[in-house]
């Protein structure tokens, strides 16, 4: 791969419903290695979609993505595996594994022979299992695990596929203070030179704290792009949610959001 080659590019990405409706319009952009981006918009915006167009899972209409210059468009889901893994928003377990075995599903894409990992999985595994510390618990069913529990085994599923890209949907929705931030600690830490992660959240003071680069999405398309302390303004809040809110930094350089509640109807009694 070149040097100036992008990890990660979309041009002119455009995915349009049957019955006319737009979902993503016109998106282009381009992402380097070893940064955690973070996806921003409201509900609806397309942050999903575009992520699920991404990894394939969904058709695109119009437009191209390429991992390291190359089109991804007529790869095959195994090619696709290899450079791209996906933590979905919600993930319901249909069999009764546990959890090393649900995260040596992550290693699908190597396995040669249909039933037996290699010396060298089992070891990715096990240390992906140290890693996000959920060795103690490799042998519990996945189905019972807390939230928390679940989103770090899913991601250290993720982590053994060995990508240049995780694209992850909502980490922290279900959780709570302590465990939002063990989870962005994961992921600042997963980050290496040669991988980007892209995250979609809707917690933005997380976002500015974590990410190294923000894309705003509003309505299936992109209003900006750039570092977080840069883009995200309260002008760019009520244009992107229509909400008013206090944007200013903490005695730590830290960028903090807080929404103000108005109303503009006085509420039924």
């Amino acid at each position: 791969m070149g040097e100036n080659v992008p990890l990660l590019e979309l041009r002119n990405l455009n995915l349009i419903y049957p019955g006319g409706y737009h979902a993503i319009h016109d998106v282009s952009y381009e992402i380097g290695p070893g940064l955690l981006v973070g996806l921003i918009g409201p509900n609806g915006c397309g942050k999903t979609t575009m992520m699920r167009c991404i990894n394939k899972t969904r058709g695109v209409s119009s437009g191209d993505i390429l991992i390291d210059g190359e089109s991804i468009l007529n790869k095959s889901s195994k090619e696709i595996a290899k450079k791209i893994a996906n933590v979905p928003a919600e993930f319901h377990m249909g069999f009764r594994l546990t959890v090393l075995e649900t995260v040596m599903m992550g290693r699908y894409p190597y396995v040669k022979n249909m039933w037996w990992e290699s010396a060298n999985d089992e070891t990715l595994v096990d240390d992906a299992l140290k890693k996000f510390g959920i060795y103690d618990i490799r042998d519990r069913e996945f189905n019972i695990l807390s939230s928390g529990e679940q989103q770090r085994v899913l991601i250290a599923k993720a982590y053994v596929q060995q990508p240049r890209l995780m694209l992850i949907d909502e980490p922290t929705s279900h959780l709570d203070m302590k465990y939002k931030l063990d989870v962005m600690e994961y992921l600042t830490a997963m980050v290496r030179k040669d991988m980007t992660i892209l995250v979609a959240e809707h917690d933005l003071s997380l976002m500015a704290r974590y990410c190294d680069r923000c894309i705003i999405m509003k309505k299936g398309g992109i209003i900006a792009t750039g570092k977080p302390k840069e883009v995200i303004t309260a002008e760019l809040i009520q244009d992107v949610y229509g909400v008013s809110a206090s944007v200013g930094f903490d005695d730590d350089d830290e960028l903090y959001i807080l929404p103000k509640r108005y109303r503009l109807k006085k509420p039924r009694v």
